[in-house]
């Protein structure tokens, strides 16, 4: 796969994620100021933290201010078309899963050309593959669905665990970016066709 490709994907997956922001704006009633701002944050708030732990200046829509205007445009787009957006619900689950295997690479890749130790790069690639969700779960009053019992920071430690690992012990780039991307994307959509799932730990007892 060619950096080239994986733009792309980054671009459709930015949208994607902003799209599925405004949704969850709309059903707290925000208004289109809110859908814009939550759209921004869902799309680029993983990046942004994963610059800011790193210290990688200029954050990404610093550096690139187009991103801004792809993650408003799709989020005021998810407005216009909010009555067709059901009938594409799998596509945007398809697409979500995209994005969060292409996010992780990108968070490793980053990680990578600044010299972190190989934990940091996963972690990194992780964080910058979920935050963005956590962001917009918290700012919807919401428990962020990395925290539920979803099958969703796994699989991005875990693609991000092959990608490193391949690199590490000298596989070519494209070939093990590609495997990565695969894997994680087959265990997300997996999970759920078949509504995989963490065990979850539940705690009734009243200590009062």
């Amino acid at each position: 796969m060619s950096d080239g490709v994986l733009h792309i994907l980054y671009l459709i997956a930015v949208s994607a994620e902003a799209m599925t922001a405004a949704l969850a704006a709309g059903r707290r009633s925000m208004d289109w100021f809110g859908v814009a701002m939550l759209g921004c944050i869902t799309a680029l708030g993983g990046g942004s933290i994963r610059d800011i732990l790193l210290g990688h200046y200029p954050l990404s829509w610093v550096a690139n201010p187009y991103l801004l205007l792809i993650a408003v445009v799709a989020a005021c787009t998810a407005i216009v078309f909010a009555r067709f957006m059901e009938k594409l619900r799998a596509v945007f689950l398809v697409l979500d899963a995209v994005g969060l295997v292409v996010f992780t690479v990108i968070g490793c890749n980053i990680a990578l050309g600044m010299g972190q130790p190989l934990p940091v790069v996963a972690v990194v690639g992780m964080i910058t593959g979920t935050a963005g969700g956590v962001l917009r779960d918290v700012l919807c009053n919401d428990v962020p669905l990395l925290f539920r019992r979803e099958l969703y920071a796994s699989v991005s430690l875990v693609a991000a665990a092959i990608y490193v690992g391949g690199l590490a012990a000298g596989l070519p780039h494209h070939p093990v970016m590609l495997v990565a991307m695969a894997v994680g994307l087959a265990m997300r959509l997996t999970a759920l066709r078949y509504n995989l799932h963490m065990p979850q730990f539940v705690y009734t007892r009243d200590w009062h």
